[in-house]
Formats: structure tokens, C-alpha cells, sequence
């Protein structure tokens, strides 16, 4: 079989597509044939760095989608054929999707309802369990997301035309919240409101703080913010009592600085999400609600959805990392099958 590996840090150029023996599943694990693999900013972030303990190569890429075809023991035969799509597959492994095969754990491949496509189930993942932590860890929330859940809830989403905000803003629609998101251009602008923001504020050309107050006039009750540092100030600006500020991603040399006072007088959380230290609990029921939106229809993919798809080949695998890395909008996928 075809597989895109590293053996060493490093650009775009350290990637390889090699054969490799197609792999057998072992107890608790399935193998499925990838028909697309799902790039994240984590992805080329990772090819950066040396590889992880004992391994001499790792496949990249955590998410994607396919057809389990083999299961290892003390797995259900009938999983035979299942459409899936897959989350965290090179999480402290070897073996990501960027491959005609992968093998994972059981509960690393979720059903896929078959009206759903499989750039789809590859966009899933870690933007759409990342934006679920980031909508359920406040104080008094729902610790689940269903249609009503947050119902009464503000939610302000940081960068609503990237992947994470894409798929919060989805679900937090999904879930009855009203939606404000903040974007950087008018094409940004056009991507939000596909995905179904209540309304949209260019922060270049508009008093983003003004223009969110005037839509929540109490305050934002959660707050999914892709850039701590950058926007603190509009954060504290903007917060309702007792709110969160549930920030998942940040550059490699950014600070948070919190003025103390003002976040204690208003109860505020300052809450980390690395979506793959989240607890097992809660990652269960990030799982169980992302598949309930998929199968309800609440998550989408494509321009007209908001997050344009941008696919290459399995073969071009270091183009799609320097796309990403360059800062295309939208989701960048590999077919593989």
C-alpha cells in the first residue's frame, strides 16, 4: 500500500510516499481503508518537531474517513464495511491516515451515516471535538450539545472562517445559541454567515467590541477564541458575568496577559483546550454529540457551508502541508482512495 511518511522534522520536503505492507489490526483495533485524510494546523505544526519516543517514521495526519475492511480480536465482526470517519489516529502513534490503510483503536472510528460524505467524516475530527470542548466546559453549562442545550447562550466565535470556528458555530447554532463571530475580510465574512453566524464583524473595519455588545447587549456567555494574546482586550470587553474564554490554539511565542481585577469582578474563566488531553468523559460525549449532529444534518462541509475544501492527491501530500502551513482558508484534504 501507499503511505506518506517522516522520518525527521522538518518542512513540507521531509515528507515521502513510500509502499509499505498492508498492516493487520490487533485486539481492540480496526483497519480501514482511507478514502480521504483530514489536515489540521497540528499536523504540520507536529512535522516540525522530532519524532515521538521509539518511533524511527510516524504517517502524519489525526483525522479522516474511509470503510473499516478487517477488525482484530475482541471486535465486532459486523464493524466489517462500516463507514467511519476517524479521530486522532497519530496521537502518540505511528499510525496516522495519510495512508491507503490505517489501523486504529475501535473507539478512534466512529459510524459515518451514509448520507454523509467522506471529506465530511475527514473534516470532523479535532476542529469539530475542539469546538464541542470549548462550547461545553463552562460553569453550570450542558456538558453535552442536542438541539436546546443552549438555548439563552451568546457565543462568540474568534475567527469564525476557520475550521474550529466553522464547526462551532455550527454546532452552537445546532445547539440554539445565538452566534456572533468575528473575521478578518469580507470573503471571511461571506464563509461565516454560510455556516450560519447570527452576525458577523469585520474587527479591520468595524469597533468589534461596540458592534458585539450591540447584538448582546449583556455580554457574551462563551467565548471560542483562536487568539488569546492578540484579542484579551476585546475578550474582557465583551464578557458577560461568569462567562468563559475557552482559547484552543495560539503562535508558538504568544502571551496571555489577563488583567486580574477585571476578570475577577466578572467571574470570569480562562479555560485551555488541547483537544487531546481532554478527559475521557468528556471526550465520550464530544463523540457521541458530533455523530448526532452528522447524522441530524447540522455539520457540513464545501463553500456553501463555509469551509471551502481544498484537495490534493495522496502522492502531493507536502503541497497540501505548505498550503495549510501558508494559511489557505478553508479545509485541506487528500483523497486516497
Amino acid at each position: 500500500m501507499k503511505a506518506v511518511i517522516r522520518t525527521a522534522p522538518g518542512g513540507p520536503e521531509v515528507l515521502q510516499v513510500v509502499e509499505r505492507p498492508l498492516p493487520g489490526p490487533g485486539p481492540g483495533e480496526v483497519r480501514v481503508r482511507v478514502h480521504v485524510s483530514g489536515l489540521n494546523p497540528t499536523d504540520w505544526r507536529g512535522r516540525r518537531r522530532a519524532l515521538p519516543p521509539g518511533m524511527d517514521e510516524q504517517v502524519p495526519h489525526q483525522d479522516g474517513a474511509g470503510v473499516v475492511d478487517a477488525v482484530g480480536p475482541e471486535v465486532d465482526p459486523a464493524r466489517i464495511g462500516q463507514r467511519v470517519w476517524i479521530w486522532e489516529a497519530a496521537w502518540e502513534r505511528p499510525w496516522g491516515t495519510a495512508q491507503e490503510y490505517t489501523v486504529v483503536p475501535a473507539r478512534h472510528a466512529v459510524a459515518l451515516p451514509d448520507h454523509a460524505p467522506f471529506e465530511l467524516g475527514a473534516s470532523l475530527g479535532i476542529p469539530a471535538l475542539t469546538a464541542h470542548r470549548a462550547l461545553t466546559v463552562h460553569d453550570g453549562g450542558p456538558g453535552r450539545l442536542a438541539p436546546g442545550t443552549l438555548d439563552g447562550t451568546t457565543v462568540l466565535v474568534a475567527g469564525g472562517a476557520g475550521a474550529v470556528g466553522n464547526a462551532a458555530v455550527q454546532l452552537a447554532r445546532w445547539a440554539g445559541a445565538r452566534v456572533v463571530t468575528t473575521v478578518s475580510s469580507p470573503a471571511k465574512a461571506a464563509l461565516a454567515r454560510a455556516a450560519g453566524a447570527h452576525r458577523v464583524v469585520d474587527y479591520r473595519t468595524q469597533d468589534a467590541a461596540a458592534e458585539i455588545l450591540s447584538f448582546a447587549p449583556a455580554g457574551v456567555d462563551i467565548v471560542v477564541e483562536v487568539a488569546p494574546g492578540a484579542n484579551a482586550a476585546l475578550d474582557l470587553a465583551v464578557a458577560a458575568q461568569g462567562a468563559v474564554i475557552a482559547y484552543y490554539s495560539g503562535g508558538e511565542k504568544e502571551e496571555l496577559s489577563v488583567p486580574v481585577l477585571s476578570s475577577l469582578s466578572a467571574n470570569l474563566r480562562w479555560q485551555s483546550v488541547f483537544v487531546y488531553r481532554v478527559p475521557y468523559a468528556a471526550k465520550q460525549q464530544a463523540l457521541a454529540d458530533v455523530a448526532a449532529a452528522v447524522d441530524a444534518g447540522a455539520l457540513r462541509v464545501g463553500e456553501d457551508a463555509g469551509l471551502p475544501l481544498h484537495r490534493f492527491p495522496l502522492e502531493h501530500a507536502a503541497d497540501a502541508h505548505a498550503a495549510l502551513e501558508q494559511g489557505v482558508v478553508g479545509k485541506v484534504l487528500l483523497d486516497v482512495a
